[in-house]
């Protein structure tokens, strides 16, 4: 296994949710763990919490996540997902569905470095980079 540099987002209770979302959006297999299947007996946290969620994407990206940390979930917002390339269409459609149920921060479109850029608060509170190079 070589090193990997991955982003792991915390939530309260949102994992799952958030984790399905985002295979929906960028594709490929999610692994979830429940606070339960590792025998945690609860009530906190919860049985049915995610204790470790990995999506791995056709794209080669790993995203992780987890619940049951209120003060890392609200410290999030410090830290944005970048997503960028050359492959436009990707890209435009990635955003477009992170942006479902979110807030568009800036519109996906040409900025004055001449890439499209956009970015969003996902409906999880997840902030989102999106840059498509554009040829010079």
């Amino acid at each position: 296994m070589t090193v990997r540099l991955n982003p792991y987002l915390s939530f309260e209770t949102e994992a799952r949710a958030a984790m399905e979302f985002y295979r929906s959006v960028l594709g490929g297999e999610l692994q979830i763990s429940t606070f339960g299947e590792m025998g945690a007996e609860g009530p906190v946290p919860p049985p049915e919490g995610v204790m470790h969620a990995m999506l791995t994407t056709p794209d080669g990206f790993v995203l992780m996540a987890s619940d049951g940390d209120p003060e890392r979930a609200a410290g999030r917002s410090a830290v944005s997902v970048s997503l960028s390339g050359d492959e436009q269409g990707k890209l435009e459609g990635w955003f477009a569905g992170l942006a479902e149920g979110g807030v568009v921060e800036v519109p996906f479109e040409k900025q004055m470095w001449g890439d499209l850029f956009g970015m969003v608060t996902d409906r999880y509170g997840v902030r989102w980079l999106v840059n498509a190079a554009t040829a010079p």
